[in-house]
């Protein structure tokens, strides 16, 4: 039997307010609040919560044989309890019918498989505690920020213990391959990697609502023939886009939460099911085939590389003066200044500076994105100083991280034999 695993991305930044040089030293709120309420409760009134709404209905109305998963980040999520609660309560409510999936992803969208693993494997597990504490659910399949993925990345996930993974299906990576079989990572072959079907992916995301486009206008009855016609050998289509394509790129008129209310009886009628991320990779068997990627992709752009946020010196100069501080800011105990730290790691602040792919940014140029990004990080370098001074030693940093790991394994082991503990208090009773 066929199956789709369709799957959704949540993310939106915090906006940062006009900071200017002289303020360096003197203000350390760097945020635009006003602009990150009108951006989220927007996107939460025409998207997020029609969407949800539609996606129960599905649930309900198919007995459950509809099944989908969210990568949300954990930057939205704190968006989303300040500003639309109610987006926070219709996600509980889908969680309860146990038909979706909370995937793990960085907490702050950020770049930090690139440039820090330590950072990286920090906001993981941040990011999976805030999911359980919200939903109920912890994260067990990853879904790196914009599905970022190279073999050094699927290596330390594995080692991380993720036994699943998405990433995209880019021509330069998968070659002659399928995108519709679950693969084996090259450097880590217990990791399966399940392949976004970029094309009908992009179906819906970006051409659903393209007057242009040959295939407009699109039902869901052509949209299922065309999974359907995939050859019968394979076993899934992994469709993955941004949620905001249900409501925003696409508004409600062009007739998307029509076509996604559908989706659910064409599948049907062409004997498709639908699985939920892990348990694809639990049923379905890896093909022989490793997906070898020795650079990093992603799903950005006509390249799928790193060029929309690591593309220009503006980029690189940003993204080395913030990671130069991730050791110190990691010894730090301040939880205002750990907080500031997350938000400025988001993907979307270095994609701004952009000069050709500087999606949703509100600056007139690359170089404003960069001078205002740029002030608010001296802001913050001076903070960081001030916690610990560069004049710190390398060795006695190293000392200090070493003693951290290792109470931090401590802590973690004990608590895995505490609960271990409890479970066998439980099943004596």
């Amino acid at each position: 039997m066929k199956n789709i695993c369709l799957y959704f991305t949540l993310h939106a930044p915090y906006r940062l307010k006009r900071y200017r040089f002289f303020e360096i030293g003197q203000d350390h709120y760097y945020y635009d609040d006003f602009q990150t309420e009108d951006k989220i409760t927007h996107v939460a009134q025409q998207s997020y919560l029609p969407a949800n709404r539609t996606i129960l209905d599905m649930i309900r109305s198919s007995n459950g044989k509809f099944k989908c998963a969210y990568a949300v980040s954990g930057i939205i999520l704190e968006q989303l309890e300040q500003y639309a609660p109610e987006v926070i309560d219709s996600f509980k409510e889908l969680a309860q019918t146990g038909c979706i999936e909370f995937l793990a992803e960085p907490y702050a969208h950020s770049l930090a498989s690139i440039f820090n693993a330590n950072e990286w494997e920090n906001q993981l597990k941040l990011h999976a505690d805030k999911v359980e504490s919200l939903f109920g659910i912890r994260p067990t399949t990853l879904c790196n920020s914009d599905l970022i993925y190279s073999d050094d990345i699927g290596d330390k996930a594995y080692k991380m213990g993720f036994k699943a993974m998405l990433v995209e299906g880019a021509k330069h990576t998968m070659g002659w391959k399928s995108s519709n079989y679950i693969y084996r990572s090259a450097p880590a072959p217990k990791l399966k990697l399940l392949v976004r079907n970029t094309k009908l992916s992009d179906d819906i995301a970006f051409r659903f609502s393209d007057y242009t486009w040959q295939d407009f206008p699109l039902d869901a009855g052509k949209y299922m023939s065309w999974i359907h016609s995939t050859p019968e050998e394979e076993p899934i289509v992994n469709i993955g886009f941004g949620y905001d394509a249900l409501g925003i790129n696409n508004n409600a008129q062009s007739g998307i939460f029509d076509f996604i209310k559908a989706l659910p009886y064409f599948a049907m009628e062409n004997g498709i099911g639908f699985m939920l991320p892990t348990e694809a990779a639990k049923k379905i068997a890896a093909v022989d085939d490793f997906i070898s990627c020795p650079y990093p992709m992603s799903w950005s752009g006509e390249a799928k590389d790193l060029s929309a946020w690591c593309g220009n010196d503006l980029q690189h100069e940003a993204l080395n003066k913030l990671y130069s501080v991730a050791e110190r800011v990691r010894l730090c105990s301040d939880k205002s200044l750990k907080h500031d730290w997350e938000i400025l790691q988001a993907s979307d602040n270095f994609r701004y500076m952009s000069h050709s792919d500087a999606w949703g940014t509100n600056y007139e140029s690359a170089y404003e994105a960069f001078m205002n990004y740029m002030n608010v990080l001296a802001d913050f370098l001076q903070r960081v100083e001030e916690q610990y001074p560069t004049t710190i030693e390398n060795e006695e940093l190293n000392a200090l991280l070493k003693t951290i790991n290792n109470q931090e394994k401590e802590i973690e082991k004990l608590e895995k034999e505490l609960k271990a503990a409890h479970s066998r208090k439980s099943t004596a009773k």
